[in-house]
């Protein structure tokens, strides 16, 4: 099944670049996935890594993911695809609602997502410095904003024994960028 996810993503992805390089965009779901897949979780949450933008950034629907992948995978994609008809500020709002109270495997799909985002966004501040801002429909200010909220709530209900090593390496890398 997880081969089968990333060959569903990558098609779905074929042509689709990072939003600030010129990275091939599925780069960016395999490094999410095996985020989950290193931390032992179930080949559900790892095949929901490499699908959790298909929604988001293709034509395909939540029901073709849950026609191929089954009910529960397309339930955590579904809790982490935004609603691109909403504002910035509200689909970011409700991103870290989302993390803050949703079920464990749901913080563990968009805590790997933003920690991959966020790595990537380190590196490309080292290589385009300022400029970085400019490739985002937010800037410094509000990304800082949504990635200390994500940080502040991703660990809220979850015992310490559930929270996985790159929860740290997620606030760690927000300390890193953004002071």
């Amino acid at each position: 099944m997880i081969q089968q996810a990333k060959a569903f993503a990558e098609k779905a992805h074929e042509g689709q670049k990072r939003k600030s390089s010129d990275a091939l965009y599925i780069t960016h779901p395999i490094r999410v996935a095996k985020i989950l897949e290193d931390s032992g979780f179930s080949d559900e949450v790892v095949c929901a890594g490499y699908l959790h933008d298909v929604v988001e950034d293709t034509p395909y629907e939540i029901e073709d993911i849950e026609s191929v992948f089954g009910p529960r995978v397309a339930h955590l994609v579904s809790a982490h695809t935004e609603d691109k008809s909403r504002s910035w500020q509200e689909r970011k709002q409700h991103t870290i609602d989302t993390v803050k109270y949703a079920e464990k495997e749901v913080k563990y799909l968009i805590v790997a997502d933003k920690l991959d985002n966020l790595l990537s966004m380190e590196k490309e501040y080292a290589r385009q410095g300022e400029l970085l801002w400019e490739n985002f429909n937010a800037g410094y200010n509000q990304q800082k904003w949504y990635n200390e909220s994500i940080a502040q709530n991703m660990s809220v209900g979850l015992e310490d024994s559930e929270v996985p090593a790159y929860f740290q390496e997620f606030t760690d890398a927000v300390k890193r960028v953004f002071g």
